[in-house]
């Protein structure tokens, strides 16, 4: 595969990866990025003898527009009629990532469970990272002398007898 199409590849699965609850998985001899137990990403297979990069993703909403570009055709095996779009990109293309990133966050609004959906609007996605250590507050002094008043108030409860 050439160069920047496998970079492009990898950027777009770390990408697809990036969302709450996926996983990547190899059926067929593809990758694919699923949620839960569906994939929502198809990614093909390439061989050095035909370089090329291959994304499938389902479109409810774009994917009329999405097959006016050249690039773009119906997904096989039927599923072009439920609005899955297949991207295919040959050695010497350079993809746009930012309108395959879209579609992969389209795609995974399509296929992914509500409860899902809401985790991602409260975060947007971002690729896998370590978080950053953050340090410990520090207690204001009027936060520090509320919480010791607090806990000389309050008396001990007396033991029960059995």
């Amino acid at each position: 595969m050439n160069h920047s199409l496998k970079a492009a590849r990898a950027e777009l699965l770390e990408y697809a990866l990036s969302f709450p609850e996926t996983r990547e998985d190899h059926p067929w001899g593809e990758s694919v990025a699923k949620v839960g137990k569906k994939v929502f990403v198809f990614f093909g297979r390439s061989s050095p003898d035909d370089p090329r990069l291959l994304v499938a993703v389902k479109l409810p909403k774009s994917g009329l527009g999405a097959l006016d570009l050249p690039f773009a055709e119906p997904a096989g095996y039927g599923m072009g009629k439920h609005g899955w779009v297949t991207a295919i990109f040959t050695a010497g293309d350079r993809p746009d990532l930012d309108l395959l990133r879209g579609w992969v966050r389209e795609s995974y609004g399509a296929i992914a469970p509500k409860k899902l959906l809401k985790l991602l609007e409260a975060t947007p996605a971002a690729p896998r990272t370590k978080p950053k250590a953050t340090p410990p507050k520090r207690a204001t002094r009027k936060a520090s002398a509320r919480a010791k008043a607090s806990r000389v108030d309050k008396k001990p409860t007396p033991k029960r007898r059995s």
